[in-house]
């Protein structure tokens, strides 16, 4: 007798815990906060149509990846937002987690934002010169060869102080720029974009290299000494701090500077400012894909994410004249949007 009054407690206990880890009516949703205005408004829209509003967190890419991979059930999120591509090695901590099946579905294109106050005199800059302008360490020598390499060089602590002190073209004053953090997919694009593009140029890639350096990450070390300020996930907090000084800097995603045209302007990158076709074309030379990632496992579990999905990737929503154009979303072409939407409706899980 008691061993069946224990078992049947048992069962109860267990049932109870299933209830309390596997039940959740309500879709949540962390990752990029460039994704973040884009999945919010979708959210919301979602939320009239029958199902709760999804719970969105703006965690950053890197964040919303390690909350994703950490495990499956309902105690971790259905969906993560990102600014960039899920890396090998995230791909690796999901697998080690039992985070197998996940879909990939891309939302659209969108250009990286070098932005200041309206009041500042318009600015172009070279990926060289920000590279310069930004790294911890930069190259110096006596001359430079004809590929562009430093004679003699070495890698110095920064010097710059002024923008003028790196070409004097550029704005003869203060260099200050506000960055994402490390765990920002924003700040991953800007590296690849930016840091590694500009290094190669400087000539710092190969001083790395032959130093027995990891070149494309020591390209992305920024200087520590007040120059460029890591500025947090909260975008519309760095637009605050560029209208407040027009000698600052700082770079977000496209659909801020939509968002806030009666406060900032951007500055050219090459000579070209971000414009809708030149994102959608990558003529824009910092244009980037955005994406959401989602747990194949969860779905008929939490109720309504097949249904998100479909909403998100819909004509009305990511579609050329989609709402979400109008927030700076910057439409897939038609092949390609046709091809997420076959992905979404099959489930079709990354390989």
């Amino acid at each position: 007798m008691r061993l069946i009054k224990f078992l049947i407690l048992t069962a109860f206990v267990s049932s109870i815990f299933s209830v309390n880890s596997f039940a959740r009516d309500t879709i949540k949703i962390v990752g990029s906060s460039t994704v973040y205005p884009y999945a919010t408004v979708v959210a919301e829209r979602f939320g009239k149509s029958g199902f709760n509003t999804p719970v969105i967190e703006s965690t950053g890419t890197g964040g919303g990846m390690k909350l994703f991979c950490a495990g499956v059930g309902t105690d971790h999120p259905d969906v993560t937002n990102a600014s960039r591509k899920i890396k090998s090695k995230e791909i690796a901590l999901c697998k080690s987690n039992g985070v197998t099946d996940i879909i990939e579905i891309v939302i659209g294109n969108d250009g990286l934002t070098l932005a200041h106050s309206l009041d500042a005199n318009d600015a172009d800059f070279t990926q060289e010169q920000l590279y310069l302008a930004i790294a911890a360490m930069v190259p110096t020598g006596t001359a430079k060869d004809g590929d562009g390499n430093w004679i003699n060089g070495k890698l110095i602590e920064n010097p710059y102080e002024k923008w003028s002190d790196i070409d004097s073209s550029l704005p003869d004053h203060k260099i200050e720029i506000l960055v994402a953090p490390p765990t920002s997919g924003t700040r991953d694009a800007w590296n690849s974009l930016i840091m590694k593009k500009g290094c190669k140029a400087a000539g710092a890639y190969k001083l790395w290299e032959d130093a027995g350096e990891k070149a494309k990450k020591k390209c992305a070390v920024v200087r520590e000494d007040g120059r460029v300020i890591e500025a947090g996930e909260n975008d519309t907090l760095i637009v605050q701090k560029l209208a407040e000084d027009p000698e600052r800097f700082g770079y977000f995603g496209y659909s801020y500077l939509l968002a806030n045209e009666d406060k900032i302007k951007s500055a050219a990158i090459t000579g070209i400012l971000p414009t809708l076709a030149g994102i959608q074309d990558y003529s824009y030379p910092i244009a980037r894909p955005l994406q959401f990632y989602v747990k194949k496992a969860h779905i008929g579990v939490v109720p309504g994410i097949e249904e998100f999905l479909a909403a998100f990737t819909s004509e009305n929503a990511m579609g050329e004249d989609g709402y979400l154009t109008d927030i700076g979303l910057v439409a897939l072409s038609d092949g390609d949007a046709s091809d997420i939407r076959t992905r979404v409706a099959n489930l079709e899980v990354i390989q």
